[in-house]
């Protein structure tokens, strides 16, 4: 699939120095970019390589300044970060267009009800009362459980198991291995000191334009839903428990924790690692650095938060740096100590 240098600039908006006409038909990285590809410089740490490059086209912000003559075709955008990620969407969307039909063996449900253009891949199983909305990609070894409804252009990747009752939004992309709408962990304590399992009766729901990565795991609702909202980035591996809402357009990175029923706002960032204890509430714009450990709530708007237990971050690199001086402060204090003793000393002589 081919694409000439005025298709690509029509579809980010952007203006071309150079041969209008040259074509790529595939994405490189800067400095390796060869002949009929297509390679972006948003970072000011490569631009040696804008002059060195072999693609046939390249992005570049609006702002970059030429100190010599480049052999590829340039595009200048507003942003070409932003430029390469629409390019790289549209991409892959027309190649997931091409993909329709059920693949054997699969199994779909009498009752269930596929849109148009639905792909379902080999060893998948489609349950009863599943709605597959139009456009959907459903990948080999996915499991769609009872009554799940999965909205137009959403991508299910491979192995994703989405149990029953659960709802996905339009334009979802759930990566391999995911787990949505397993049972919460909740257990009542015994006086025999054993755990009575409470059932899990609610659900899961995510909504329009939000992206999990692989082995995720988002828990049911023991009742209600656990909710997803519209436009939050879940990394991989991340743990999402019973009953808690994330905001919209929230970004979560990989191996965070997120305790039964707490409520995280909208536009949070989530470090790496970190975990979040049950039943508080994280506020808008919270910033929560890798491997924090959040015991309470996050009542302030735009917080941003680290260590274990989390307090403000500002204050928690005053503190590092009083704690990276104590050696030397310790021994200033000995001084001083020692210098009272030898001025009490004096005193007493007198």
């Amino acid at each position: 699939m081919q694409f000439t240098a005025t298709q690509i600039a029509l579809l980010v908006n952007g203006k071309i120095e150079g041969n209008p006409d040259a074509t790529v038909s595939s994405f490189g990285k800067i400095e390796e970019a060869g002949a009929g590809q297509l390679a972006f410089l948003a970072n000011p740490k490569y631009e040696e390589y804008l002059y060195t490059t072999r693609a046939s086209v390249l992005l570049i912000n609006e702002g970059q300044e030429l100190r010599q003559s480049v052999a590829s075709t340039i595009i200048k955008v507003p942003d070409a970060y932003t430029a390469f990620a629409t390019l790289l969407s549209k991409y892959q969307e027309l190649m997931t267009q091409q993909l329709s039909g059920v693949q054997d063996p699969s199994y779909v449900a009498k009752s269930a009800t596929l849109g148009k253009n639905v792909f379902v891949g080999a060893f998948s199983y489609i349950n009863d009362k599943a709605v597959i909305g139009n456009n959907v990609k459903i990948f080999p070894h996915v499991y769609v459980g009872e009554n799940v409804h999965i909205a137009d252009n959403s991508i299910i990747h491979p192995g994703v198991k989405i149990y029953h009752d659960c709802i996905i939004g339009k334009n979802v992309i759930i990566h391999a291995g995911s787990i949505i709408g397993g049972d919460g962990f909740g257990f009542a304590p015994q006086a025999d000191g054993s755990y009575k399992k409470v059932p899990q009766i609610g659900n899961v729901i995510i909504e329009d334009n939000v992206e999990v990565g692989s082995n995720a795991t988002i828990d049911r609702a023991t009742m209600g839903s656990t909710i997803i909202r519209a436009g939050a980035k879940l990394d991989n591996l991340i743990q999402i428990a019973h009953n808690v809402e994330v905001g919209n357009n929230t970004v979560i990175a990989a191996q965070v924790g997120i305790s039964g029923s707490t409520k995280v706002g909208n536009n949070v960032m989530i470090g790496g690692q970190a975990g979040v204890v049950g039943h508080i509430q994280i506020a808008d714009g919270t910033k929560i650095n890798a491997q924090s450990g959040v015991s309470k709530s996050v009542k302030n708007p735009n917080t941003a938060l680290t260590g274990s237990p989390a307090y403000d971050y500002t204050s928690m690199l005053r503190s590092q740096a009083i704690f990276r001086n104590l050696p030397e402060l310790e021994k200033r204090i000995m001084e001083l100590e020692n210098l009272v003793k030898q001025l009490l000393a004096e005193k007493a002589s007198v």
